[in-house]
């Protein structure tokens, strides 16, 4: 059974890492997309979103809102983009995937940025400051290229080449070619507000160039609205028409109506500059009716973007506050818990106290009762202890006595013969006494000794003498 289960679940988790690897297929193509066919993007971005919501997969999910929300932001529908970008932002934020959160900011960023230049800037630090920790290098390079438009669209045509420049080395080295081609479309366009008209020509055609070899549709229609402005200032009528039909084509392939309106304002100064006025009035007057429609459309999708803003802050706070309240009441619970645990193993403590007490009393009594009857018994042995010491002082007593008497005798009968032992050997020793003579002497003495001790003996053993 453990062997099934493990195949089991080996054969799950290789099923999940499919459909995950299938999610992050699908976001690639999506994002791949969003200079090409930003309505595929949309629709790419909806089957992952559905796929990663399926599985769970909280990456997933977020990848897909924010690819959508390019795709949105691409399709000027800005609301929508907003709340897709929203739903990213707190996806990345439970998968807790910096990166991601970064990519957003600088996305919300871009969103901002023909709006509101405060909160463009905001959201474009955040993501630098991010992406510098954690050294996301792609992230950067974006993040500064996008710093640079924002710059760009305030006027500081120089500052934003600063960024450019920055985000080119950045792309140059990651090889990343859609990025060095929007790169060189944005410097074009800084240069020909810098009134630098061939650098811009130079850098315009070749990004075009580029981008149309990899059908990158938004870019060529976008780089074509610049060149028709230039060819327009350098009275080069022919060309500007052709770049201005060829951007019209692409800004239908691509459905979008604001480079459309914006290629009809562009014919409208080609007309103008040509001194076909009538022609030109003709295209103010779309361009006219088309603005106002868009202006008011830009009002209304700003006023929805603060508002969801507003709306996502109060529900930011809310979850705060919902959160702190189920941290809080979490906490009355477990301390509820661990107070009727206390209070059970108190109680636990003082009936087991309780009875520990009566067991112990009663082995007290017990104690005592034994203690009672040993005292007895003590009180009998001391009795019996008190007349066996009376006999044994008496015997010690004889005995003390009997050993003074052989003290006393011994010191007297064995003290002359070793005297006359010692004067013989001093004898012996100053010649004054035959060897022979000393020996036999000595060995004499040595035989009355032995009587001595001998006869000693016999009257410690001897009771009558």
């Amino acid at each position: 059974m453990f062997f099934a289960l493990q195949i089991y679940a080996n054969g799950v988790d290789g099923a999940i890492g499919q459909d995950t690897d299938a999610v992050i297929q699908l976001t690639k193509q999506a994002y791949g997309a969003r200079l090409t066919n930003a309505q595929q993007t949309i629709t790419t971005g909806n089957k992952a979103l559905e796929l990663a919501t399926k599985l769970n997969y909280n990456f997933g999910i977020a990848e897909a809102y924010r690819v959508r929300g390019i795709g949105q932001y691409y399709m000027n529908d800005p609301e929508a983009a907003i709340n897709s970008y929203i739903n990213a932002l707190t996806f990345f934020k439970k998968a807790n995937n910096k990166k991601g959160e970064a990519e957003v900011y600088n996305n919300i960023g871009n969103l901002y940025r023909d709006n509101n230049y405060g909160a463009s800037l905001e959201y474009f630090q955040k993501a630098i400051e991010i992406g510098s920790q954690i050294g996301a290098k792609a992230l950067l390079g974006r993040a500064y290229l996008n710093l640079g438009n924002l710059y760009s669209r305030e006027k500081s045509y120089n500052q934003a080449l600063k960024y450019y420049d920055q985000s080119e080395e950045i792309f140059t080295a990651l090889h990343d070619s859609v990025n060095l081609i929007q790169c060189a479309q944005n410097k074009g366009v800084a240069y020909f507000s810098l009134d630098q008209l061939d650098k811009a020509e130079q850098l315009l055609t070749s990004a075009s160039k580029k981008a149309k070899e990899s059908d990158l549709n938004e870019t060529v229609a976008s780089i074509d609205l610049t060149l028709a402005s230039l060819y327009t200032r350098e009275n080069k009528f022919d060309q500007a028409s052709k770049i201005v039909a060829e951007g019209l084509d692409y800004s239908h392939i691509i459905n979008d109506d604001k480079l459309a309106r914006d290629f009809e304002y562009t014919s409208y100064q080609l007309e103008f500059k040509r001194g076909n006025y009538q022609q030109a009035v003709h295209y103010l007057r779309d361009v006219y009716l088309l603005d106002s429609a868009l202006q008011k459309t830009s009002l209304y999708a700003q006023i929805n973007i603060y508002e969801i803003k507003h709306k996502q802050e109060q529900q930011e706070q809310q979850n705060i506050i919902n959160d702190q309240t189920i941290k809080y009441e979490r906490a009355q619970f477990w301390g509820a818990i661990t107070a009727a645990c206390l209070l059970l193993v108190v109680i636990g403590l003082l009936i087991s106290n309780v009875k520990r007490k009566a067991k112990t009393n009663a082995q007290l009594t017990d104690l005592n009762e034994e203690v009672s009857r040993q005292k007895d018994n003590l009180d009998r042995v001391n009795h019996h202890l008190e007349e066996i010491i009376d006999e044994r002082t008496k015997d010690l007593q004889l005995k003390n006595k009997k050993l003074s008497e052989y003290s006393s005798y011994l010191s007297h009968q064995i003290r002359g013969p070793i005297a006359t032992l010692k004067g013989l050997m001093n004898l012996e020793k100053e010649g004054l006494v035959d060897q022979q003579e000393c020996i036999t002497m000595m060995d004499k003495c040595v035989s009355e000794i032995d009587e001595k001790i001998i006869e000693m003996s016999d009257m410690m053993h001897d009771q009558g003498r």
